[in-house]
């Protein structure tokens, strides 16, 4: 009988755990990725209504066989002077990180991806203070390149999956190498598209935040995006 227990065990763990995915088994087909750049209006829901706050350019661009950028500008209508830029590298073949950087009015921070330790900076604009970074950390991708990968993963009906990625936040309780999660997939159509429906969250809000992605089944492009935390609704709608 304990034999049985311990087999029934087992199998429920294979059948029912969400495959951990790293650099070393995205399955993702590189074909899909193609030099891009795309615009999409941000807008937060008050009261049933829809609110243009800023929009969000995000340019995927191959710099040589290895290497791809990815780089997103966020502009705010309240501050159309002060602009948001994240600049993330990554391996084209498996979206394993390079480096990663981003400025604002608020903050710089430079992370730059060892075999084994991420180093780098955090720059608070405000106080001054600086705080030097270095992190040991092996097999995980950049909590910023995730959104764009998930573009790319075999997708299918049904489909779930766990990532390991790595996030710094000098103000988190948690720092480093951490989960995000696909809690679902499934077949849709927007604006008259076939579209993959994807949800997904992460350790870095907690599990408290969820975005949904709908991607273009064809061509992988994301056409909008729901985002949903604390009771609080926005959405990003591509535009070109």
């Amino acid at each position: 009988m304990k034999i049985f227990l311990f087999l029934l065990a087992m199998s429920s763990t294979h059948f029912f755990s969400q495959k951990l995915l790293t650099p070393g088994n995205t399955g993702i087909d590189s074909r899909l990725i193609k030099d891009e750049v795309s615009k999409a209006i941000w807008y937060a829901e008050n009261a049933g209504q829809k609110i243009e706050i800023g929009s969000i350019t995000t340019q995927l661009q191959r710099l040589n066989t290895t290497d791809l950028l990815i780089r997103t500008i966020v502009e705010m209508k309240q501050m159309p002077n002060a602009k948001w830029t994240d600049s993330t590298i990554v391996k084209f073949s498996d979206f394993s990180p390079v480096y990663h950087s981003s400025y604002n009015s608020m903050r710089d921070m430079v992370l730059r991806f060892g075999k084994n330790t991420v180093t780098g900076y955090y720059l608070d604009k405000k106080t001054a203070k600086k705080d030097l970074i270095e992190i040991p950390a092996t097999g995980y991708f950049d909590s910023s390149s995730y959104p764009a990968l998930i573009r790319f993963l075999p997708l299918q009906e049904k489909y779930t999956a766990e990532l390991s990625i790595f996030d710094y936040n000098p103000n988190a309780a948690k720092k480093g190498i951490m989960k995000a999660y696909v809690q679902s997939t499934e077949k849709g159509n927007y604006l008259n598209k076939d579209v993959w429906i994807v949800k997904t969250t992460d350790d870095i809000s907690d599990k408290t935040a969820t975005v949904t992605y709908y991607i273009d089944t064809t061509t992988r492009r994301i056409l909008k995006q729901d985002m949903e935390t604390g009771g609080r609704k926005m959405s990003l709608e591509t535009v070109e």
